[in-house]
């Protein structure tokens, strides 16, 4: 683990610098407590932060509130005040602010070790409980609304200049595949698809059923519609053996680029059109969004998109 370690003695770092280094950790040393929020704003691999309450510039108080004020879901930061003071009303002050865990100075080695045994614990459970939160449990990929957590953070990139596409697609006539071949075989085949999306894309969610979607940072719709033709052909090789015979399937895929001034929403509203389109064209396709398109949906009713699905 990554460790940055406060102390305004330089003997006391080299004291606890030693014994978390003889453990394998990675120490990052500092005196200065606005030095040190600094590093851990800019290196995110930092996973402990081990402070004494004794600062000079900044108290130790102050880092532990700021340095959990870094930390987030997507970046968990342990943090371990030190003192010489058995205080507890001081305890209980470095907990309010922030602290996850207090321990004397000196450290004892093995009192340390299994403080950051538990942090490293702590750590763990964390990150599985963000991954449960975020994953689909069918097809391992983003939920829904962790797609569009992450998708609102590529628009926000875009803003600044950068291309941004965005692929809606699903199953052909998935309604057929659960009716003739079953559920079990339906699964097989939407995790089939996930996977083949992955190849493509970083950022791909399952949004509902056999619905998915892509998103594509940094690529032009001339690049995107490449890569969702490939998406489209790779969907149409796969095979699958069942009980009933063979089965193969195919996947209609719509495409949009980002325009200045898009919400997220609105960037798959219009992929989400250009899927209506390959539906209501043949399925088996891959079309780009553009006006007309969302013109003749508004016109037609919404319960002509239903119909299309399938």
């Amino acid at each position: 683990m990554r460790v940055v370690l406060v102390d305004a003695s330089r003997t006391v770092l080299k004291f606890v610098g030693r014994l978390l280094e003889a453990r394998g950790h990675e120490v990052c040393a500092f005196t200065d407590g606005q030095a040190a929020l600094d590093h851990i704003r800019t290196d995110l691999n930092v996973g402990a932060l081990i402070t004494s309450a004794e600062l000079i510039s900044m108290s130790g108080m102050e880092l532990c509130w700021e340095t959990r004020l870094l930390a987030t879901c997507d970046r968990q930061i342990y943090v371990i005040m030190m003192s010489s003071s058995q205080d507890r009303h001081k305890l209980i002050e470095a907990l309010d602010s922030g602290a996850d865990d207090y321990i004397g100075k000196p450290p004892v080695a093995e009192e340390l070790y299994a403080r950051l045994r538990a942090a490293e614990r702590v750590a763990a459970m964390q990150q599985e409980l963000i991954r449960l939160a975020t994953t689909d449990p069918l097809t391992g990929v983003l939920n829904r609304r962790a797609f569009f957590d992450h998708a609102r953070n590529a628009c926000a990139r875009a803003q600044t200049g950068g291309a941004l596409s965005a692929i809606v697609f699903d199953i052909d006539h998935f309604k057929r595949v659960n009716d003739i071949f079953g559920h079990d075989v339906g699964d097989l085949a939407i995790c089939a698809v996930a996977h083949q999306a992955g190849t493509e894309s970083e950022l791909v969610g399952r949004l509902g059923g056999e619905e998915f979607a892509a998103l594509l940072d940094g690529v032009g719709l001339a690049d995107a519609l490449a890569m969702a033709e490939r998406l489209r052909r790779k969907m149409a090789a796969l095979q699958f053996d069942t009980s009933h015979g063979p089965l193969t399937l195919t996947c209609s895929l719509g495409v949009s680029e980002w325009e200045p001034g898009d919400a997220i929403e609105l960037l798959l509203k219009r992929a989400d059109v250009a899927l209506y389109a390959a539906k209501t064209g043949g399925r088996n396709r891959v079309i780009a969004a553009n006006q007309r398109q969302l013109a003749d949906v508004a016109a037609a009713g919404s319960h002509l998109r239903s119909v299309a699905r399938g």
